[in-house]
């Protein structure tokens, strides 16, 4: 019974370390046939990726790049935002990632040339809104009334 157990255990570690090694490609792919209420996970890990990306991107000096990354970032964002409030699902984990995405972008922007950060400035803006829809989702009135 402890050998079974064992081997689940371990099944269910290298499947997860497996599924965080993914590529923001092989993500991009899987987002199309998952079911609605893991779209908002997967578009959470695409954007953070993407975070990763355009912070290597702007340290190695490539700005146009950066910013493309910084884009997919925002725009996986909404995608998250729009599946969680369709399935009713992970609502409140959405909010808290782009609640650190946020942050991560402001300490990025910090660091650039005052001519790089308007691309970040807009795409903070942007998560704000993301965060915004969420939490109105989460605390409106309709569903006090339930």
């Amino acid at each position: 019974m402890r050998r079974i157990a064992l081997f689940l255990f371990l099944f269910a570690l290298t499947a997860n370390c497996a599924a965080k090694d993914e590529t923001v490609p092989e993500l991009k792919g899987r987002l199309e046939s998952a079911r609605p209420e893991d779209r908002p996970d997967i578009c959470v890990r695409i954007a953070e990726l993407q975070v990763r990306a355009a912070d290597k991107l702007y340290n190695e000096g490539h700005v146009d790049k950066a910013e493309a990354a910084v884009g997919d970032v925002v725009a996986y964002f909404e995608k998250a935002r729009d599946a969680a409030i369709e399935s009713k699902k992970h609502t409140k984990n959405v909010e808290i990632e782009a609640r650190k995405v946020s942050v991560k972008l402001s300490d990025i922007k910090r660091t650039l040339a005052f001519e790089d950060q308007a691309a970040l400035e807009k795409a903070i803006r942007r998560l704000e809104e993301v965060r915004t829809a969420l939490l109105n989702e989460m605390f409106s009135e309709k569903k006090g009334k339930k």
